[in-house]
């Protein structure tokens, strides 16, 4: 069932998604080479912390052990943080983090360059980064959730990178995953009705090659079945009369 927020709610998501940018803020601001993604992890959960009454939406969700989830290079989401996963010069990592704030949660991700890495690394970060941006321009009341996943489509096969589609993006709220699900795929005009009061994590997770995936024998970490890199962004995004409200922008 789509649940709609009121306008309370959608203020507290959004204070919610503040600390989450801020979160994010801080992972660009101390990622290097030679940290481990335990040090992030750490560094995100003291943060999140510091908020009062904030805490990780992820720490325990299903039985996530960590704050945040760090996905390097060939992984696409779910990279479990871990003193022995040390980043190395030209890698790029995925941060995905979430904070709940009075009952209600805020999601968000963002790829990072660990030192200088490859102008083709660059070009699949950029090209998810737009991906986002089409997809969030058309979080408008009246369209469908198939018109966002259009817009990624269209922009990720446009540069001729592949979609991850055994993952997709969410209803966010009361619980960290709620309908409606938002493919980074589909056709205009197709699926649910986007309505007002509706809050959407968006999240485009782009391949440089094959899309096909498989799952580490953690259980948990996503990557590509080819080894290819992947980059994945991601907002939450409320459905206004005005049109989209991003929830976690810095």
């Amino acid at each position: 069932m789509i649940t709609l927020k009121s306008s309370r709610e959608i203020e507290i998501m959004a204070r919610a998604g503040r600390i989450v940018a801020g979160t994010l803020a801080l992972m660009r601001e101390i990622v290097r080479p030679g940290m481990t993604t335990e040090d992030l992890d750490a560094a995100a959960e003291k943060f999140i912390r510091s908020h009062e009454g904030a805490v990780p939406s992820f720490k325990g969700l299903y039985g996530f052990p960590k704050t945040l989830c760090t996905s390097i290079d060939e992984e696409i989401v779910h990279g479990i943080p871990s003193a022995r996963r040390v980043l190395s010069e030209g890698s790029i990592v995925s941060v995905d983090v979430g904070v709940q704030l009075e009952g209600l949660h805020a999601d968000s991700a963002t790829t990072l360059a660990v030192g200088r890495v490859d102008p083709s690394a660059e070009r699949l970060l950029q090209v998810t980064r737009d991906g986002l941006a089409a997809a969030i321009a058309q979080a408008r009341v009246g369209n469908h959730v198939g018109d966002i996943g259009h817009a990624v489509q269209r922009v990720a096969e446009g540069a001729g990178y592949g979609i991850v589609r055994e993952l997709v993006g969410h209803g966010i709220g009361a619980r960290f995953h709620e309908e409606p699900q938002v493919p980074n795929y589909g056709s205009p005009r197709r699926g649910p009705r986007l309505l007002e009061g509706m809050t959407l994590a968006i999240e485009p997770m782009i391949t440089m090659g094959n899309p096909t995936t498989r799952t580490l024998t953690d259980k948990w970490t996503v990557v590509t079945a080819d080894g290819s890199l992947s980059a994945h962004f991601e907002h939450t995004v409320a459905i206004t009369a005005d049109g989209p409200r991003i929830l976690t922008a810095a």
